[in-house]
């Protein structure tokens, strides 16, 4: 219990437990997800939770084999690990999920919700119908690796910059340039922060190397794994950056058609993130291709082949990595609190060459934020805020996330937002 690391999706579990019969979450290898349910399921006095994972071979064949005996033989409430291995599981969960559901309306303490938790990964097709099988029973969540909010245990809530909000917000520990850089190129996966003695290379060479094996294997062909390892080595040099695929097609040898699978895959296995571009019907003549930004920095660094601090703060990558942890803790901010970040999060290009790093939109409210790596980046950086008057929607505070000690006024709308806030 003492090595766990508390997380800020167990109160949206918890939340989710009491609405909705059947909890899935998602999201790339070793980010936590089992090690959160089976804390939580300990951590519960009042209910015992049932756990069985389906990497147990016995288990897996009869939840394959005779899936209603399994359900029998593991008693609810019941949490299946690597679900994807048994999607047959999924009928015979709905046939349970509506009896307990019909039972509660005759007798409402029978109990109806809580009853199931999924992990698994989104990579799998056999996956893809599970929201369409179990609709209206079930709520998806997609976790990441560790905010810096969860290392230093303050509550993470979502990123706004409004400046009374950001007021009232306690500021993470105060680190210098290179110490921030150390903490990129770590990244965020639980693992490299409970052994001290793990070597950060080592990990990620086994990290890709498990994931190519057990998570890519069965959806590209065998004899395009090293051209998939090169490809999403090409994704990572593009973090950050509207990602031309063509480019990465020429470079080593594949179809546009592979580009796109392969570049879904990354996306639905929680890898990379696409953030959208903002449009509306006031807005015209945008740039419509979406960013690529990688969810763990230190995966991005490793593939880039960037192998210590100092090399990656003062490369040509800096800006870019840099931009890439602040919106991947961003963008977990809100996913962490059970929300859909697309709804929330986008950017800002139009052919003029005007643009924004990112525009947060919150109840009908938009927010400019730039992200420089700077601690003085000057007026220069809100130079294209001017555009989301044209939105339509309220404008709120604007900021430039960078690395100035403390909240400074640029001007009567827009903030200097210290790295410490997000």
């Amino acid at each position: 219990m003492s090595d766990y690391i508390s997380r800020t999706m167990e109160k949206t579990v918890d939340k989710m437990k009491k609405s909705f019969p059947v909890i899935m979450i998602t999201g790339p290898r070793q980010v936590g997800k089992t090690t959160l349910l089976s804390m939580m399921a300990e951590k519960d006095k009042n209910e015992k939770i049932n756990f069985i994972s389906l990497d147990d071979l016995n288990a897996r064949t009869l939840a394959i084999e005779d899936p209603e005996l399994f359900l029998r033989t593991y008693e609810m409430p019941l949490i299946i690990d690597e679900f994807q291995y048994a999607p047959n599981l999924l009928s015979y969960i709905k046939i349970i999920v509506d009896k307990k559901r019909l039972e509660n309306l005759k007798n409402n303490s029978v109990k109806c919700n809580g009853l199931f938790y999924l992990t698994g990964s989104q990579a799998f097709e056999t996956m893809e119908n599970v929201t369409e099988s179990l609709a209206g029973r079930i709520a998806v969540l997609d976790m990441n690796g560790l905010t810096n909010r969860e290392l230093e245990n303050i509550e993470d809530e979502v990123f706004v910059p409004d400046l009374e909000i950001l007021k009232n917000k306690k500021q993470t520990e105060v680190l210098s340039t290179i110490q921030v850089f150390d903490q990129i190129i770590k990244g965020s996966y639980p693992e490299i922060y409970k052994n001290e003695e793990l070597d950060r290379n080592e990990y990620f060479e086994t990290y890709i190397r498990t994931y190519i094996e057990r998570d890519i294997r069965q959806l590209i062909n065998v004899q395009d794994e090293i051209k998939f390892l090169k490809f999403i080595s090409n994704v990572a040099v593009r973090t950050g950056q509207e990602l031309n695929l063509s480019d990465i097609c020429n470079g080593i040898g594949i179809t546009s058609v592979t580009a796109e699978k392969w570049l879904a895959i990354l996306k639905n296995t929680g890898i990379v993130y696409l953030l959208q571009p903002y449009s509306n019907n006031n807005v015209a003549r945008i740039v419509k291709k979406p960013k690529v930004y990688f969810m763990d920095t230190g995966l991005a660094c490793y593939l880039a082949g960037y192998m210590d601090s100092k090399t990656l703060e003062k490369s040509a990558y800096n800006g870019a990595i840099f931009e890439t942890y602040v919106i991947s803790e961003i963008i977990k901010s809100y996913i962490n609190n059970g929300l859909d970040a697309k709804k929330y999060l986008y950017y800002y290009r139009d052919n003029n060459g005007k643009e924004i790093d990112l525009l947060i939109i919150k109840n009908n409210v938009v927010y400019p934020i730039e992200i420089k790596k700077s601690a003085n980046p000057g007026k220069e950086a809100i130079k294209n805020f001017s555009v989301v008057k044209k939105f339509g929607l309220e404008v709120g505070n604007g900021g430039v996330i960078c690395m100035k000690s403390e909240i400074f006024p640029i001007d009567r709308e827009n903030n200097y937002i210290p790295i410490e806030l997000i």
